[in-house]
């Protein structure tokens, strides 16, 4: 059960829309020093809040609840110690340290931690990601109801104008722009050197048209001018402000339903922590960990070498010594 410190703590990163990973243990088989019910968070940085096991456990769930917040998708993780036959029954090619792994199904991962005391622990890693962000630029009635219809749909709306104009980053959903003539080129043109998906423009065939060309001369390439839709969003014979919301929040959701949704949570969680996770084999056990500032290393001829924790660092440097 989640402590109220670290449910109070899991509320105020949702709220700031930062990813987040609820790792819950579920079972375990002693002997280990987690206990089913014992809850951590693991952020987008890899950094860990809460007790799920001791530092060899917690590079396991590090590694794998950074792989749930690119993916999007929920995974049970069972850690288990080194067994007699895991290292004969693994393929001769296969990499040292990458073969942890030791099975993977819809879902579940199994992986063989080397650092283990004898026990299992099985957790639950749910991914808590942020709404894809939909970027709607203008004072309109049609931005305000879109800022009412998105939220029910599991859309973050960012509403704004002139200045206050939301500017598009890393991982947007959608940019509209209903702002009836004033900074279009302007913030069409972002949405589209951004890369964000979806970019429409509420206006009459006539006037989108004399938009877009506005475009191409301000040196938009061809390419990325054909991608805004305009007028926005589905043909429904739309004529009030929340029938053109509607419109065009259907083709949001369609083209979000259509791609890949995984994909585009991955952007969201590498657009917040700026990269992948970036892993290391520590030469002593084989265990894959996950690199951080903390994260024991030592340097040596221009190259570092990470480990799982002190006690195998140590010994690396007993090895170099002898």
């Amino acid at each position: 059960m989640i402590a109220a410190d670290l449910e109070e703590r899991l509320r105020d990163l949702r709220e700031r829309g930062e990813p987040v990973v609820t790792a819950t243990v579920v079972r375990t088989l002693r002997p280990t020093s987690a206990l089913p019910g014992s809850v951590a968070l693991v952020r987008a940085d890899g950094s860990i809040e809460g007790f799920v096991g001791g530092v060899c456990a917690q590079h396991s769930v590090r590694l794998y609840a950074l792989q749930a917040i690119e993916s999007g998708e929920p995974m049970m993780l069972r850690i288990e110690p080194d067994a007699d036959g895991v290292e004969a029954a693994r393929p001769a090619a296969e990499e040292p340290g990458a073969g942890r792994e030791i099975g993977r199904e819809e879902g579940i991962v199994t992986v063989h931690n080397p650092c283990l005391s004898g026990g299992t622990i099985e957790l639950f890693l749910e991914p808590l990601l942020p709404p894809p962000r939909v970027l709607a630029v203008g004072d309109s009635p049609i931005v305000a109801a879109i800022g009412a219809l998105g939220p029910p749909l599991g859309l973050g709306i960012v509403a704004g104008a002139g200045v206050d104009a939301p500017a598009p980053a890393a991982g947007d959903l959608a940019l509209v722009v209903a702002a009836h003539g004033r900074d279009e080129v302007a913030a069409l043109r972002a949405g589209l050197e951004a890369g964000v998906p979806y970019v429409g423009l509420v206006a009459s065939e006539a006037r989108g048209a004399a938009v877009l060309e506005e475009l191409r001369e301000a040196g938009v390439e061809d390419d990325l001018v054909a991608r805004v839709d305009t007028p926005a969003g589905i043909a429904i014979g739309a004529r009030t402000p929340p029938e053109v919301a509607l419109a065009i929040l259907a083709r949001v959701v369609e083209m979000r339903r259509a791609g890949d949704a995984q994909a585009q949570a991955g952007a969201r969680a590498a657009g917040a922590r700026g990269a992948g996770p970036k892993t290391a084999t520590d030469p002593i056990c084989g265990m894959t960990v996950v690199v951080l500032e903390d994260t024991p290393s030592v340097e040596r001829g221009g190259e570092t070498t990470y480990f799982c924790c002190e006690g195998c660092r140590e010994r690396f440097l007993q090895q170099l010594a002898a």
